[in-house]
């Protein structure tokens, strides 16, 4: 795979497609069973509620992963992204309803690097909170 994005066709400010992830109880056991992270804040209510949580919090790596899909769909080529970080800002909670939780994220160009490269800046919301901080990927163009 390549990059579809050219580098010359893209500003400073270039809004990418934005896009909301569903996040429901089922899909937190599936995730833990792919990672193998069974720690019961993400699917123990009883416990994650003991230990002061609101309710089952979403894997923060689960967070991570689906923010980066709007600049994966973007570019076309997941293996464009050479650099990708986060801070973790607030946890995704995720009801015991059919609806669950759900992460909202908005992608822009912010900086035009050397080598056809940019930094898109990503801002991922849930429930009205920013639970990804200083979110940001280094991305090869064609």
């Amino acid at each position: 795979m390549a990059a579809l994005i050219k580098y010359a066709d893209v500003e400073v400010g270039t809004e990418l497609p934005a896009a909301s992830f569903p996040v429901t109880r089922a899909t937190l056991v599936q995730y833990a069973g792919a990672s193998g992270d069974f720690n019961p804040i993400h699917w123990n209510e009883k416990f994650a509620k003991e230990v002061g949580l609101p309710d089952v919090i979403a894997h923060g790596m689960f967070t991570m992963a689906e923010a980066i899909r709007v600049v994966t769909d973007w570019v076309g080529d997941p293996g464009a992204v050479v650099e990708y970080g986060v801070r973790f800002t607030k946890p995704v909670v995720v009801p015991n309803d059919e609806a669950g939780g759900l992460i909202e994220v908005s992608a822009k160009v912010a900086v035009k690097l050397d080598d056809n490269r940019v930094r898109v800046d990503l801002t991922a919301v849930s429930a009205g909170q920013k639970v990804l901080g200083m979110s940001r990927a280094v991305v090869a163009l064609a």
